[in-house]
């Protein structure tokens, strides 16, 4: 079995996990439209323009990350790091339903934003 799919990364997975994973889908459908790209390491959300987050199910919840415009500290947020002149890679980790709360959707909304040209408006918002 060479190829991953949604489903291959979420078989075998927790419940919770499976609805967490749903949830985090949901959210990002509401900022609009957007393509997967799957791979072994991650499921990756695409934009018109480029990818914005990631997301990996594991044992006990959801990792993944989001390319945003500025450096954000978030108690889901493990790692900020800059990716480019105008990005930053962050880092998170959610456990819970309460995790994906309004906050975590407005940061997923910016990475919606860079998934469709953001980043390439304006000066860089460091």
């Amino acid at each position: 079995m060479d190829s991953w799919t949604v489903e291959r990364h979420l078989d075998g997975k927790p419940t919770e996990v499976v609805g967490l994973y749903h949830r985090f889908v949901e959210l990002a459908e509401g900022c609009g439209s957007f393509d997967y790209a799957v791979s072994k390491s991650a499921i990756v959300l695409k934009g018109s323009r480029r990818g914005f987050a990631g997301v990996v199910p594991g044992a006990a919840g959801l990792k993944g990350f989001f390319d945003l415009r500025r450096e954000v500290s978030d108690r889901r947020i493990s790692r900020c790091d800059p990716y480019t002149k105008r990005l930053f890679v962050a880092q998170w980790s959610v456990a819970s339903a309460g995790d994906l709360d309004d906050e975590f959707a407005g940061l997923l909304r910016e990475a919606y934003a860079v998934g469709q040209g953001a980043h390439l408006e304006g000066p860089p918002l460091r």
